[in-house]
């Protein structure tokens, strides 16, 4: 089945237990896929996405809920915070594993050793074999600190 398949099923499953919190999120995750497949289609695309796409709009509505989380947080509004995190580790739950710093260097190792010597090079290598399973931030860190500082 597919992940949105997955998410509608868990939706409506959420719904016939009661759980109306995560039923929400469900459906807002929805809602933002189903809003991506519009503007695909605006594009000229056949409007379904693949479950790659499905995992980039997860990625987006997680870092959505980190942030919101965190201004929660440092306003003092502990009852929002709450809610955003539970929000987040729906959608995480969704998202594959995340890479550890120790493995996205053995990557960026590899790909700087396959003669990709400049940052661009790297960067764009890197990125795309993760596929949003690290921090971009991070990965800059990281292809910074083996190619010596040098971009």
């Amino acid at each position: 089945m597919s992940l949105i398949g997955d998410i509608k099923l868990h939706t409506t499953n959420a719904l016939k237990s009661g759980d109306s919190q995560k039923a929400n999120t469900l459906r807002s995750l929805i809602a933002s896929v189903h809003n991506e497949e519009i503007a695909n289609r605006s594009k000229g695309g056949t409007g379904e996405l693949s479950d790659e796409e499905v995992v980039g709009v997860l990625q987006k509505e997680a870092k959505k809920r980190k942030e919101a989380a965190e201004i929660y947080g440092k306003a003092g509004r502990g009852d929002l915070e709450n809610k955003e995190k539970y929000e987040l580790s729906v959608i995480e739950s969704y998202l594959p594993p995340a890479l550890t710093d120790a493995d996205v260097e053995k990557i960026v190792a590899r790909v700087a050793s396959d003669g990709g010597g400049n940052f661009g090079n790297v960067m764009g290598a890197v990125m795309k074999e993760i596929a949003g399973r690290a921090d971009a931030k991070v990965v800059t860190e990281i292809v910074k600190k083996s190619l010596g500082g040098a971009e």
